[in-house]
């Protein structure tokens, strides 16, 4: 009876495991997906920028602003993505640190 319940509990873990790989897989691959969108549209951009520029004489660097703006929010995204998860030894490092503050 015993072996069943440890391998329920393999099991479960694997399916955890399993849940949580996906998640993961998915944020990075949405996170490409909006690398993509910000290197596309801000070629189209600068494209236009330097079509009117040329033609127009008008070269005001217009295009910096939805490049930062844009970029600011995909370096957050990023930093979602790719910041590792945290682990109990940060967790009972700062457990430590909030004992050393009551007392």
């Amino acid at each position: 009876m015993s072996d069943m319940g440890a391998g329920s509990g393999h099991a479960a873990e694997r399916s955890d495991l399993r849940l949580e790989a996906i998640g993961r897989l998915r944020k990075r691959r949405d996170f490409r997906t909006h690398l993509t969108a910000y290197v596309l549209v801000n070629f189209l951009l600068i494209s236009i920028w330097l079509v009117v520029g040329i033609t127009a004489g008008a070269w005001f660097p217009w295009p910096v602003f939805p490049l930062l703006g844009w970029g600011i929010g995909l370096a957050f995204h990023a930093r979602a993505v790719y910041e590792p998860p945290i682990d109990e030894a940060a967790i009972q490092q700062e457990m430590e640190r909030l004992r050393g503050e009551r007392t």
